[in-house]
């Protein structure tokens, strides 16, 4: 398996059960560390907006709540769910993690870590920190918090990557 892909990690969903990120392949991702008591959380119902206008295209967007910044997501389990179908919320959300730090977990370390992903250098500073993945699961963009789900530089690189065939 190509070590520089985000294939190798398995994730865990709200409801506990562990997932590999390799049922994700050919998909082009939007990986967005999450809060639900932060300045930016409305971002959540633009990432639920930009979700509907790539339906039915390879695109998903996978939601990491983590209370690393600020204690600003206090939530957990279904509480995190509710919380996020009340924002319209269309995409998986996983259990909370942390994404930073030596306690941050294994996919956080890879996607931070330039050395590891081979691509980009770029660890969370706040909640909504986003990272871009190509159809053959590597790290190729991020944007910091500010940077809407939804602006123009986001939606240009998703649409350039889903125009790119996956080499699978």
């Amino acid at each position: 398996m190509d070590n520089k892909s985000i294939y190798q990690f398995n994730i865990h969903k709200l409801n506990g059960e562990e997932i590999s990120l390799s049922e994700y392949k050919n998909k082009v991702l939007l990986i967005v560390n999450t809060a639900s008591q932060c300045g930016f959380t409305p971002q959540l119902k633009e990432l639920a907006a930009l979700k509907a206008q790539l339906a039915g295209k390879d695109f998903e967007i996978l939601a990491f709540p983590s209370n690393d910044f600020g204690g600003q997501e206090p939530l957990d389990g279904e509480a995190i769910a509710v919380f996020c179908e009340n924002f319209g919320a269309n995409y998986p959300i996983f259990q909370k993690i942390r994404v930073r730090g030596s306690y941050a977990d294994p996919l956080y370390k890879f996607l931070a870590d330039k050395k590891e992903n081979g691509n980009v250098g770029s660890a969370p500073r706040w909640n909504f920190h986003k990272y871009l993945i190509d159809r053959n699961g590597h790290v190729v963009d991020f944007y910091y918090p500010f940077t809407k789900p939804n602006s123009s530089k986001v939606r240009r690189k998703i649409d350039r990557l889903l125009t790119t065939a996956s080499d699978q």
